[in-house]
């Protein structure tokens, strides 16, 4: 009976992929449940297995083509046997000397219902009807009507004198072949990436506040207990427990960085879905502690560590990184001393921790060296005041250079 291999359902907002690589060859016995090939997505890497034993008969897609959900990629006869010894896996045929790329769109804004100015009011029926025939963006007609509302006539006018198109993106020329570069095409994940940290930066009204945190008290509790504190619940004591539980007291007390803007709407958050940055051999990704206020410290630990052993063996689902509501990035990790990270939209914040180093400073009027780590916060300016910002990075500092305040909840 032959099988055929489909791509299945890659997660929501996601409709295709790219073909990474296969593991098995044309003529090679397949076990069920076993990888077959890998689905390059937006976001993550998805493995589509056997879903019986037998032979793998026909491959439909190669590497780099891309392929969308339900689409065939290749056919199993079950129960059959290999009939001669498989070849190694084929590898992806080396990329060829790329063409000058072509500029990459930027990402459709979500869907709203009605067409709404900017701080307007909805326009009225005649005027929705007309704007939806016309095609013209409602944001680009100008309003005239009362409380900012797009008129009949505003519509109309707007037709007969259209806003002039905004000139395409200029491509690049060819580049010049060079034997000692090598070319590579992007990734699907590596492109998201960067349409997305583009986006953030052209979309938020983005702004940086720094702060830096005494480490000595978290540094002394750790060194007093973290033995004990593996030995009874099986995992490290880091400190990235303590700041996710930090994050989430200073966030109950500033919500407005828990929140997000959706159209002219903002949405509050009574709930803390802790976004954590790690590596991965695809890049970075951030997947999602969730509610990390109804967590005990040992178990933020047990869950970042299991979603960091995910990320580096490349199974991350896509549910593990959706629905965050505020973002946490360690590049002290890699020895970063101070940087200013990007919002991960649509959430409104994102805390970068750094490098830990000893440094002189003043307590009680004597110079002393004092284990110091550079804080910053990174926030959409449209929903969170400076002041908001502030507070929201004061509280995170006081509850790390006093640790029993997380205790006390003050």
């Amino acid at each position: 009976m032959t099988i055929e291999l489909k791509v299945p359902t890659l997660g929501e907002s996601v409709t295709e992929a790219t073909i990474g690589k296969w593991f098995r060859n044309v003529g090679e016995a397949v076990k069920k449940d076993e990888a077959l090939v890998e689905l390059e997505t937006d976001k993550v890497a998805v493995e589509v297995n056997a879903p019986e034993s037998g032979v793998l008969t026909r491959i439909d897609a190669k590497p780099g083509d891309t392929v969308t959900i339900g689409q065939i990629l290749g056919a199993i006869e079950e129960g059959a046997t290999a009939t001669a010894k498989p070849a190694a896996p084929a590898a992806a045929p080396a990329p060829a000397p790329a063409p000058a790329p072509a500029p990459v769109a930027a990402p459709a804004p979500a869907p709203v219902a009605a067409p709404v100015v900017a701080g307007g009011a909805e326009p009225g029926p005649a005027a929705r009807k007309l704007i939806a025939e016309s095609g013209l963006p409602a944001a680009a007609i100008p309003a005239t009507g009362p409380g900012g509302r797009i008129t009949k006539g505003d519509v109309l006018a707007a037709i007969a004198n259209p806003p002039a198109a905004a000139p395409a993106p200029k491509a690049l020329p060819p580049r010049p072949e060079d034997p000692r570069e090598e070319r590579v095409k992007m990734t699907r994940l590596r492109k998201r990436i960067a349409e997305r940290l583009k986006d953030a930066q052209n979309t938020a009204a983005m702004l940086t506040t720094f702060n830096e945190v005494d480490m000595t008290a978290l540094m002394e509790a750790r060194a007093q207990y973290k033995d004990l504190f593996e030995k009874k619940h099986g995992v490290k004591m880091g400190f990235m427990s303590f700041f996710v539980k930090a994050a989430v007291q200073a966030l109950k007390e500033v919500p407005a960085v828990n929140a997000e803007i959706y159209g002219d709407e903002i949405v509050y958050k009574n709930y803390y879905d802790i976004s954590v940055a790690v590596s991965s051999p695809s890049g970075l990704v951030v997947p999602v502690v969730r509610d990390a206020d109804k967590l005990g410290f040992h178990e933020i630990e047990k869950e970042i560590a299991r979603l960091g052993t995910k990320a580096r063996d490349g199974k991350l689902a896509i549910e593990d990184m959706q629905g965050g509501t505020f973002t946490i990035s360690n590049g002290g990790v890699f020895g970063s001393l101070m940087s200013t990270p990007i919002i991960n939209p649509p959430q409104s914040a994102i805390l970068g921790m750094h490098k830990i180093q000893d440094r002189p400073m003043v307590v009680n009027k004597q110079i002393v060296a004092r284990p110091m780590m550079y804080l910053a916060v990174s926030y959409d300016h449209r929903l969170v005041d400076g002041r908001e910002a502030v507070t929201f990075l004061v509280r995170i500092k006081e509850a790390i250079e006093d640790p029993s305040r997380l205790l006390f909840g003050v």
